[in-house]
């Protein structure tokens, strides 16, 4: 019996169990009985049927007490076991990889050469510590991070059947078959249809293993090239027939209960797209991290990152509850036809990244919503590295102009903003975007302002920026650089025009250097003149430095000089050193313009 149940079972037990003490006056201590007098004798037989309720009742606790201690018992021998296999007294070798980001991490020095070169080899291939894997049991218990108010919810017993669709390219065997071996065992029979896997062009093969689930329908998807996260999510849902689709990371395991705090919300809202709260497993020793709900949320750049839900969430006082989010991580849950209707996935996005960012802006602007449950949970592998491609920032870049070109109307350049490209002429394919603007069109979906307005305002939507990109000083033929980090002295440095030359000049006259932030609640860092007499700028937080009455407001025209309002100084490279002195003259230009200044 699982451990959850019993502590549940033990919880209504003990309540039944206090109405002994709640009626003395009927029941001695020694358990006899008191007579009530003339014409009671209906009432001494209930009490007597109660207190032969209450003794049976306090037989069960004893011998669920006793299941208990023989659960936690079985499942400490099979902890102690695994530490066994790992940990080696006695066996001890050179380390042979220090430097690396398993053995740095992970407990593993008590393994032998051979052992190490295993370890690491499985490492550098998956991106997480396999070599562990595959010696912890399949069905290994989680910790119930849930929040203590989730352990008292009732849920429908009506609700919809859901199939699960698992992704996976060159996923371990040990974690593919946990992932599914979670799914089986902790989730309702009543209720799981089936376990679709998707290959995406994987080396590696896959037995399925459904003998001992005869009911349960196990599909496997394989494609015959390498077609990315996207399709491959498309490729799930397609051979899906469930009423509810689950789409999930192979990488994963699911709590007790996951299921049906999700399915619950989507009966009551078909338009509802959901996602369990991810718990983080740790890459080298795949221990379980606890992740507090919040909502899924993007920069301007449509990287992932968590963010706090709205306030008024927080008023309701119970972290138990779901919370809307602008955004989805990437694992939903959504109804399979519902989904269908607005479009499931963007086919035409490649490789990685982006897709969430875009069915968030759709689901919402176009009638739906999203929402977090903290009630499911799911724990989750951060891998160390991806398998797709080293640098997914190329792909994610493409992906993120395609979503600004359907979506984001007159603020799709912000996302030029945040990537440093040219508004025209970028030079990047983002293919063909007509089916998705027509999908638009057709579902009637709302403005991207109404999304900025009501969904997510916590986007700055940088509205006052005149120019970004490379400041290079026409005079030395140098550029504007952010310096080392962490530090707040900016330097001059050949043109290179990439992230720590990236500056952005707003219409009020202040200038970030290294990168700008997407959020209002973020601070950006500008370049600075305190009139000191070292005559060196500075770089620093914006508000701070007003706050201290620093320079942060600068007089600039394209071609000339570049000069502080506060101290009258102006901004200028001598022999090569970046200085803020007596203005001689010198010509800056800034690569990007957006409007005329």
């Amino acid at each position: 019996m699982k451990v959850v149940w019993i502590k549940r079972f033990l919880l209504i037990l003990a309540g039944i169990c206090s109405i002994y003490y709640m009626v003395p006056s009927f029941i001695n201590r020694d358990g006899t009985i008191e007579s009530f007098g003339h014409g009671s004798h209906g009432m001494e037989q209930s009490v007597k049927d109660l207190y032969n309720l209450v003794k049976d009742l306090h037989l069960k606790q004893e011998s669920m007490h006793k299941l208990l201690e023989e659960d936690q018992d079985r499942q400490r021998k099979i902890e102690e076991k695994t530490i066994g296999m790992v940990k080696k007294p006695g066996n001890k070798g050179k380390k042979l990889f220090p430097k690396s980001a398993l053995f740095q991490n992970w407990g593993g020095e008590n393994l032998s050469e051979d052992e190490q070169k295993e370890a690491q080899a499985l490492f550098e291939k998956y991106g997480y510590n396999v070599f562990l894997s595959d010696r912890l049991p399949l069905n290994r218990p989680l910790p119930d991070t849930r929040d203590p108010r989730c352990l008292m919810k009732t849920y429908p017993k009506d609700l919809p059947s859901i199939g699960v669709v698992l992704i996976y390219l060159d996923e371990a065997l040990s974690i593919l078959k946990r992932a599914i071996r979670s799914i089986i065992d902790r989730t309702p029979k009543s209720l799981l249809k089936e376990i679709i896997l998707v290959d995406d062009h994987s080396t590696n093969g896959l037995s399925l293993f459904n003998r001992q689930n005869p009911g349960l329908l196990m599909t496997r998807v394989r494609h015959s090239e390498q077609l990315g996260l996207t399709t491959a999510r498309i490729s799930g849902w397609k051979a899906a027939t469930a009423d509810v689709v689950a789409i999930l990371d192979a990488h994963i395991e699911v709590h007790d209960q996951w299921a049906e705090p999700l399915l619950t919300q989507i009966k009551g809202d078909r338009k509802l797209i959901v996602s369990p709260v991810f718990d983080r497993v740790n890459y080298y020793d795949l221990e379980v991290v606890k992740y507090m709900p919040a909502s899924h949320a993007f920069d301007w750049a449509l990287w992932c990152m968590y963010e706090r839900f709205r306030p008024e969430w927080y008023k309701l006082n119970d972290p138990s509850l779901p919370g809307k989010s602008p955004s989805i991580m990437g694992i939903l849950v959504a109804d399979r036809t519902y989904l269908g209707e607005i479009g499931v996935l963007d086919g035409g996005m490649k490789v990685y990244g982006g897709e969430n960012v875009e069915l968030g802006i759709r689901v919402w602007t176009c009638g739906g919503s999203i929402e977090v449950v903290p009630c499911s949970k799911i724990a989750h592998i951060e891998r160390s590295h991806k398998p797709y491609m080293p640098n997914l920032s190329i792909t994610m870049k493409r992906n993120a102009l395609r979503v600004a070109e359907v979506w984001m109307d007159d603020y799709k350049h912000n996302v030029n903003l945040a990537w440093n490209l040219p508004f025209k002429d970028h030079g990047i394919d983002i293919g063909d975007v007509s089916e998705r603007k027509e999908l638009r069109k057709r579902l009637n979906c709302k403005p991207f302002k109404w999304y900025l307005d009501h969904v997510y305002p916590l986007l700055d939507t940088l509205d006052n920026i005149l120019a970004y990109g490379g400041l290079k000083n026409l005079n030395a033929n140098m550029c504007l650089d952010q310096g080392p980090v962490p530090g707040h002295t900016p330097i001059a440095y050949s043109c290179f025009y990439y992230m720590p030359q990236n500056t952005y000049f707003r219409e009020t006259g202040e200038l970030y250097i290294g990168g700008i932030k997407s959020h209002k609640y973020n601070f950006n860092r500008c370049l600075t003149d305190d009139g000191n007499k070292d005559n060196e700028p500075g770089l620093n937080d914006c508000h701070e430095s007003l706050q201290k009455r620093i320079g942060i407001y600068w007089d600039f025209t394209q071609g000339k000089e570049f000069k502080n309002k506060q101290t009258g100084r102006c901004l200028e490279i001598i022999k090569s050193k970046l200085l803020v002195q007596e203005c001689t003259g010198q010509r800056w230009e800034i690569q990007n313009v957006i409007k005329p200044f």
